[in-house]
């Protein structure tokens, strides 16, 4: 029988995380290097991608790596298993993180509804939910070679549950419809993946609100909602990254985890 050391241990193994030079990305890209895992970056900011990768060797040691993608592009994603090719034999992790969220600066996006636009709606689907899609397609050579192949779909609470009108009062906003379309459809794919897609592993986490400097009246109401009393920290999700990503969940699949402190109870 394996102790919990030997199951939270990753060591020589390969983790690929769409949107990793991002806020909750690194955070991801964090936990499994200080595991022992290879991280590779995907992300659309090469300034960004770099600094993540210093950061990454810098403190946890290990080789990193990174790729500049624009996941709306299926040519561009359709690149990617080769490029792993050349350094790679297999990939043990595969994290679908990058996606457009409610600050993004399209047009028709981060407005009230009735002011969304079709063509950003369009784009949204393109990289939230088939950059995802298309991604396991073509890297499911790499996962099948692995030992303990884990793929790991990043949705979010909007993608479980609907808005809370009470947040949002007195602003001109909410969150676009297509954020949480894309990310409900992204559990649905989770629990479909796991049974065609077995014994590959495929979860799913679903993220609560992230402090990041929202209107403080915001921030207030949705501290009144969760029971814990305050927004997530990009650290909360480490953990729950590490699980399912390790053996420690290798009997588990077609599950999505809410890390919410309790706000969608």
């Amino acid at each position: 029988m394996s102790s919990l050391r030997q199951l939270s241990d990753m060591s020589n193994r390969v983790a690929l995380i769409t949107g990793g030079a991002g806020h909750l990305g690194l955070a991801m890209g964090e936990a499994l290097a200080e595991a022992g895992t290879s991280v590779i970056i995907i992300d659309l900011n090469q300034a960004m991608i770099d600094k993540a990768i210093t950061h990454l060797t810098n403190n946890y040691g290990g080789t990193h790596c990174g790729f500049l993608v624009d996941l709306s592009d299926e040519k561009a994603i359709a690149s990617i298993p080769e490029w792993l090719s050349r350094s790679y034999e297999h990939l043990d992790v595969l994290i679908n993180c990058a996606a457009l969220v409610g600050s993004s600066e399209l047009k028709g996006w981060a407005t009230p509804f009735k002011q969304q636009e079709v063509g950003t709606w369009k784009k949204a689907l393109d990289v939230n939910m088939t950059a995802a899609f298309s991604l396991i397609q073509y890297c499911l050579p790499l996962l099948e070679r692995s030992q303990s192949p884990s793929i790991i779909n990043v949705s979010s609470i909007y993608g479980v549950a609907g808005q809370k009108m009470a947040l949002y009062s007195g602003m001109d906003y909410l969150t676009p419809a297509a954020y949480a379309a894309s990310k409900g459809a992204l559990v649905q794919l989770t629990k479909y993946l796991a049974t065609v897609l077995a014994p590959i592993r495929t979860n799913c986490i679903s993220p609560g609100g992230i402090e990041r400097g929202q209107d403080e009246a915001f921030q207030e109401r949705y501290k009144q909602l969760t029971p814990l009393g305050r927004m997530a920290c990009e650290g909360d999700f480490k953990g729950a990254c590490h699980f399912l990503a390790s053996d420690l969940s290798r009997y588990i699949t077609g599950q999505n985890i809410i890390v919410d402190g309790g706000w969608s109870l």
